[in-house]
């Protein structure tokens, strides 16, 4: 009953906007909006709903409540930064409504993915994240945005389908038509190997586009350029997010059937591929959006590897997931700041940001660092837990590719992120668009992840202990 008054009143808040008349009234709604999300998470910790199933296709278990959590975090500075965003856009009322009611829709959506407790509605439910986020790409209606838009509704619903195909397969293990995720958890072991090889590979590749893992990750990063700044850090943080959540969810069911093994080596291979197409398009790309979007690509493809390889380095993937969720948020929002300075994301036009917003400029570079895996970067540690997992059970080849491939990626990233703070800038500057207090308040989330590379919460261990305990 709890979650359906959840809902409820959150689908209520999210459509409120488009009866509303003003833009202050949209920001209102917006923060009752924020409110109740925090509230969520309060109810389910504070009163004892730790996993309980409800309305029979939901369940609050640890991996759900954190990346809830994480995403409400984000949300907040999503709803605060797209204000500022809009407003220097220059829309109308009503596109500035519409957005909004897309944005609190989308986190509706990929609540619901967290939460579900069934493989079916979880696809549902992934589905839908589809149908929000193409309203938010194409909200800037121009050319490439269009294009943008169809090609994420098409691509993402035709990983959809194919999924969808893999749900089938999985279905034929259930017993009385059971699609809960832990009753298929004890019939699996008497799949079909065949079957469940095929189910595995259908899912993981059509969910692959939530995720932004090889095959299907250009959508994601076509999504991430189209929309607007703020909206694309929580594409890029919560939905893939999602993406994650659904894989994992899928993968941990494999953990006690005969290809689980298989399963893993299938997880690496997507890995090293991703991190592959992180290096090379990294050095390829003139957009700091693009640039950040296959920054995301190549993450996602270490977490993937972790997965693969199991043991510390698979809590290493989570604990991965969790800190890129800080830094790219925040590194997204400084780029939305600077998209109204420069009024472009070009990286070879734009430069001297150091003298221009210093504090925007610290803020990406530090990001950058954090991003890059430098100490004291969360990402150096799990980085690290993976590399020495890899190294206990002797892939080495996987463990100099991963490193080859890394140092291509520290080099592009590096490179691009000196020249927007020192280079000599050559296009016309807006700066009465330099917004310090906004430059700051992404800034929070970076201090958040390097706090964590320093100390890491025993609530934060134990959930992630709990998290990875899958066989």
């Amino acid at each position: 009953m709890e979650m359906l008054i959840y809902l409820v009143i959150s689908v209520l808040l999210a459509v409120l906007p488009l009866v509303v008349r003003t833009e202050r009234a949209t920001n209102i709604i917006a923060a009752l909006f924020f409110t109740v999300q925090v509230a969520g998470i309060g109810l389910i910790l504070g009163f004892g709903r730790m996993d309980g199933v409800m309305l029979s296709i939901f369940r609050a278990d640890t991996l759900a409540v954190v990346f809830h959590t994480l995403m409400t975090a984000v949300l907040g500075f999503v709803l605060i930064h797209s204000s500022s965003y809009l407003k220097a856009e220059d829309i109308s009322t009503r596109s500035y409504k519409a957005y909004y009611t897309l944005v609190m829709l989308l986190a509706v959506a990929i609540t619901c993915v967290y939460y579900s407790d069934n493989v079916a509605m979880t696809w549902v439910f992934l589905e839908a994240t589809t149908i929000c986020s193409a309203g938010i790409i194409y909200h800037r209606e121009f050319q490439q945005s269009l294009e943008a838009t169809w090609k994420y509704i098409f691509v993402c619903s035709t990983g959809i389908a194919m999924a969808y195909l893999g749900i089938l397969l999985l279905s034929t293990v259930a017993e009385h038509g059971a699609l809960d995720y832990a009753s298929l958890s004890t019939v699996m072991t008497n799949g079909n190997p065949l079957y469940l090889k095929v189910a595995f590979l259908l899912i993981v590749v059509g969910y692959s586009c939530k995720m932004e893992i090889f095959p299907l990750y250009t959508v994601g990063v076509d999504a991430n350029y189209a929309a607007p700044a703020p909206a694309s850090a929580f594409i890029s943080t919560a939905l893939v997010n999602a993406g994650f959540v659904s894989i994992y969810r899928i993968y941990s069911l494999y953990a006690s059937t005969e290809v689980f093994e298989w399963a893993r080596h299938v997880m690496i291979l997507i890995g090293i591929l991703s991190l592959a197409v992180g290096a090379m398009f990294l050095r390829r790309t003139n957009n700091y959006k693009r640039f950040l979007s296959y920054s995301t690509v190549e993450n996602m493809g270490i977490v993937a590897i972790g997965m693969g390889i199991g043991g510390v380095a698979l809590w290493a993937a989570v604990f991965h997931v969790v800190c890129h969720t800080l830094v790219k948020s925040s590194m997204f929002f400084q780029v939305g700041i600077m998209r109204h300075i420069y009024d472009s994301y070009s990286i070879n036009r734009i430069g001297n940001y150091m003298n221009i917003n210093r504090v925007g400029a610290v803020g990406f570079i530090l990001g950058t660092l954090v991003l890059l895996a430098f100490p004291p970067s969360p990402l150096f540690l799990s980085e690290v837990m993976i590399f020495s997992e890899i190294v206990a059970v002797g892939s080495w080849w996987l463990l100099v590719a991963m490193l080859v491939l890394m140092c291509v990626v520290i080099y592009a990233i590096w490179s691009r992120t000196l020249r927007l703070g020192y280079h000599s800038n050559q296009d016309a500057l807006h700066l009465s668009a330099v917004n310090r207090r906004l430059s700051y308040s992404a800034a929070v989330l970076l201090i958040a992840a390097i706090v964590l590379g320093l100390w890491q919460p025993d609530f934060l261990k134990e959930a992630i202990d709990t998290i990875v305990n899958i066989g």
